[in-house]
């Protein structure tokens, strides 16, 4: 059974059109590395997806609920969908203990004390308990993206969303976050990361999808599309990204 079902999406800002007649399924479970040049959609098509950006024509079915702008539909995709931003997108007064835990008190409703076992307890995971009561300014790059994934899981989603997750880092940071996307591959939750980090992609995604002018080009098992590519642009794209 599909989690995420798009049917002939499109999407407009203004007269340009970022989505051009995309469908795509994704299963439960399933890791999905989104590739493309810039400009492609890539962001725009997982923006659709948890609804930051209304689409104006075609389908989009996330975990049963057709995306509308329903209030009930928009807070039953909170709480399946949780996203991990480019620029971290952590509140800067706040500790970061006091970011993961913001949301799970006001939209789940939870104690402060189970709030706060929730947060220490994905602290651990990404591993940086020993960051809690530190705020955002304080820490590196590296550290403060693996508190945004913190703050997705606090949410308990089903479906994970990352877009572009290590572009903003320094080259030394960036390991530190894959590994991290890598664990959580492994736990069986659904992932779409928009990313161009190849290695990453060869090593945990099921299926590759790449993106240009709106449209996906092409779709397959990373080896299959990384050995033999059947579109021209996705090759040409491979070649430069591995010999950047």
């Amino acid at each position: 059974m599909s989690i995420i079902s798009m049917r002939n999406v499109s999407k407009f800002f203004g007269e340009f059109q970022a989505l051009k007649d995309v469908s795509l399924n994704v299963i439960a479970g399933e890791r999905v590395v989104v590739c493309g040049p810039s400009g492609s959609g890539k962001s725009t098509l997982i923006r659709c997806i948890n609804r930051l950006e209304a689409h104006e024509f075609g389908e989009i079915i996330v975990d049963g609920t057709a995306l509308t702008d329903a209030p009930a539909d928009l807070d039953k995709i909170c709480g399946t969908v949780g996203m991990v931003f480019q620029q971290f997108n952590l509140f800067p007064h706040l500790t970061v203990m006091d970011n993961l835990c913001l949301g799970p008190r006001r939209v789940l409703g939870l104690s402060d004390a189970e709030a706060r076992a929730r947060a220490m307890s994905h602290l651990e995971r990404v591993q940086i308990p020993d960051q809690a009561n530190k705020f955002p300014r304080q820490l590196s790059g590296g550290q403060q993206q693996r508190v945004a994934i913190a703050r997705s899981l606090c949410m308990e989603p089903r479906i994970l969303l990352f877009d572009e997750p290590t572009s903003a880092l320094d080259p030394e940071m960036i390991t530190e976050v894959l590994d991290v996307m890598t664990e959580l591959a492994s736990t069986g939750i659904t992932m779409i990361v928009v990313t161009h980090e190849m290695g990453f992609a060869r090593r945990v995604a099921d299926r590759m999808v790449f993106m240009d002018k709106g449209e996906i080009v092409e779709i397959g098992a990373p080896e299959d599309v990384f050995t033999a590519p059947k579109s021209r642009r996705f090759a040409a794209f491979i070649k430069q990204i591995l010999n950047h």
